[in-house]
């Protein structure tokens, strides 16, 4: 009887799947597998960020130096974004390449250090008339929001590499610049791989440069390289 009960159902089960297809393809849309999704993804990413140029010795950072420099390269970054099918087959042009479009926002933290924090003297000078030190551990940090085309080979495949052809970036960078400006535009190249680990979950590495277009006045150009992990959907 048990068997009777569990073949039926699986025949029940199979007739509603068999359905289900049926009306997706009338509609003329193909159903999500467990492993790959709709090709949709969120992901989370972390790692070692790299500026061109410090920023030591301007007035935000370090108050010009006055009592030790700001200075300092390396950061990481945290962040996360959205992969968002375009094409499956670049518009007809190459089978099994597909093209996403990444949103993406991410947080930079440079090296910093306890230097002389240029509000505090202001405020004391302002207030009191004396000039005053205020020692501080001045963070410096940017945050990156970018929208790009990411272009991805090897559908089917579990191992997938990537490129960014090209990008848009709108940098905010804090402590602003020495003409007090704090925003940014730019563009970023990039590549990368991911692994389907398991199901709709992928892991992946990928690096990117970023050149601005330095309308704060400071350069503002980075290096990028780090792990993310990825959630198809």
């Amino acid at each position: 009887m048990m068997q009777v009960w569990t073949r039926k159902r699986n025949i029940g089960m199979w007739c509603a799947a068999v359905a289900i297809a049926a009306g997706l393809g009338v509609c003329g849309a193909l159903p999500a597998t467990a492993e790959e999704g709709t090709g949709n993804m969120v992901f989370f990413k972390g790692g070692f960020m790299n500026l061109n140029q410090d920023r030591g010795g301007q007035v935000f950072t370090d108050t010009a130096g006055l009592t030790g420099v700001n200075g300092g390269n390396a950061g990481w970054y945290a962040g996360a974004g959205l992969d968002l099918v375009m094409s499956k087959d670049v518009w007809g042009g190459m089978d099994k390449t597909w093209v996403v479009g990444e949103i993406g926002l991410q947080f930079n933290s440079i090296n910093s250090a306890r230097v002389n924090n240029t509000a505090g003297s202001v405020a004391a000078h302002t207030l009191t008339g004396t000039t005053a030190l205020d020692p501080q551990k001045v963070q410096l940090t940017m945050v990156t929001i970018d929208v790009a085309p990411k272009i991805k080979f090897m559908e089917g495949s579990a191992f997938r590499p990537w490129i960014i052809p090209i990008g848009l970036d709108i940098h905010v960078i804090s402590p602003p610049s020495n003409r007090t400006q704090y925003l940014d535009l730019g563009v970023q190249f990039g590549g990368g791989f991911e692994y389907a680990v398991w199901k709709a979950f992928k892991v992946g590495v990928d690096a990117r440069y970023h050149v601005t277009a330095r309308l704060t006045n400071t350069n503002n150009d980075y290096f990028q390289v780090g792990p993310y992990v990825g959630i198809s959907f």
